[in-house]
């Protein structure tokens, strides 16, 4: 990458910070009922700036990727973010840790909180937003950031600089659309499972009035329950408003079909997470079983190599990368080219803390520089927790801004931090 020598990391510095959602049932779905919405949060100290990135989890088990981060100390003190694809590749490649997944669960998580913070760093050093940056380097840059171990038999270094090529003539007009018009959102704020049906009903119509075109409720605990409140949704959103549907993982195949053909009468836009996120062939056999009806899923997809078998399968119609769950901003990428290779609409996932702040970075850089493309594609919305970021989401007209500070949009406020630490801050200690 070409760039001035950056400052040297002097510190890293890690928190363990909860948030007790579970009090209000915000988050709660079929599979987690109670969850904490939580961050494993690392700040990297280089000269005048700082990078902040995070882990989400949903409570316990947050000191433990806390932990993991810790683990990677010796990756970064001294070094610098001029060169993000070798030191990515450094981490995940080290054969130690890498046995701790290889490239899947906690020890991934804290390399993605690691790499997230360099690039919120990096970002801040070119005094640029994340997307914009991003979308501003060369195709060469982008591919060098890749790890394409594994992926080759779907997506090849010279394919995925051709898309970047076929994308670079029109970025800067993209961009200007993008500052001025923004990027499509759906929210998910109505339709958590332990909403009552008063709640799911104001919700819904408040969504609509924003500007909101497409909801998402939560099912997969009760057919009965769900029939009536995807009932209410569709009495209070009208006919033109998309009602996605989310299982987070709770059936079994069959169990899968069955119960979305159950609901197609309210013409559900597609099934998130109707089984296992390992489970590639049973995606393809539920696509299969209910088409027309689509298949969403990639929140807990843990790498780059089981979204190209999704992708090979035919089994998403819609890819929901997470900014947080695989190797951070490098993967992501990687995940990127894979959907455009296979012409899957990317609609990332952000249900939970600080999720919003960085989806909207790698929406907006696929839009400008890889896809090129809106069509059929939005990012999720939850209306929680912004208040605790230095530079929140903004959301207009069903339309995320596109953000101007420089950086990942990731760091937390202060105060936040000291309150909601774990289990010693104001808000715990007190409970």
């Amino acid at each position: 990458m070409t760039t001035l020598t950056s400052a040297p990391i002097t510190a890293i510095e890690t928190h363990d910070i909860r948030f007790p959602t579970s009090l209000e049932l915000d988050g709660s779905d079929a599979m987690n009922p109670d969850p904490d919405y939580s961050a494993a949060y690392v700040v990297l100290r280089a000269g005048e700036h700082e990078g902040h990135g995070f882990a989400f989890t949903i409570g316990r088990g947050n000191d433990v990727q806390t932990a993991a981060i810790r683990a990677l100390e010796p990756y970064v003190l001294g070094r610098t973010t001029d060169d993000l694809g070798a030191l990515y590749r450094e981490m995940t490649h080290d054969s130690q840790l890498r046995w701790l997944g290889p490239e899947k669960g906690v020890m991934h998580m804290a390399i993605s909180a690691v790499v997230n913070a360099l690039w919120d760093l990096r970002a801040k050093q070119e005094g640029k937003p994340l997307w914009l940056l991003l979308s501003e380097l060369s195709p060469e840059e982008i591919v060098s950031l890749v790890d394409f171990r594994y992926l080759t038999d779907a997506l090849t270094p010279d394919e995925a600089l051709a898309i970047l090529r076929a994308a670079e003539p029109s970025r800067s007009e993209r961009a200007a659309l993008l500052r001025e018009r923004g990027y499509p959102a759906y929210s998910t704020s109505p339709g958590w499972l332990g909403y009552g049906d008063d709640k799911l009903r104001r919700l819904c119509k408040e969504a609509c009035q924003d500007g909101f075109t497409q909801i998402k409720l939560k099912v997969g605990a009760d057919l009965d329950d769900d029939v009536r409140r995807m009932r209410i949704a569709r009495e209070a959103c009208g006919d033109d408003v998309r009602i996605a549907i989310d299982a987070n993982q709770r059936w079994d195949v069959d169990t899968a079909i069955s119960w979305v053909r159950a609901l197609a009468e309210f013409d559900p836009w597609w099934v998130e997470e109707p089984t296992s996120p390992d489970d590639v062939l049973g995606h393809a056999a539920i696509a299969r079983g209910i088409a027309p009806l689509r298949v969403a899923t990639g929140e807990h997809v843990q790498n780059r190599v089981v979204f190209k078998q999704l992708l090979q399968a035919d089994a998403l119609s819609y890819l929901q990368l997470d900014a947080a769950r695989v190797g951070g901003v490098n993967e992501n990428i990687a995940i990127l080219l894979l959907a455009a290779k296979f012409g899957v609409p990317v609609c990332p996932h952000a249900g939970g803390v600080g999720l919003c702040e960085l989806v909207q970075h790698l929406a907006m850089f696929d839009y400008v520089a890889v896809s090129g493309s809106m069509e059929d594609r939005v990012i999720e919305y939850v209306d929680h927790l912004h208040e605790h970021f230095v530079d929140p989401v903004v959301i207009d007209r069903g339309a995320y801004r596109a953000p101007l500070a420089p950086g990942f949009s990731s760091t937390m406020r202060p105060e936040s931090i000291r309150e909601y630490s774990y289990p010693d801050g104001p808000v715990w200690a007190s409970s």
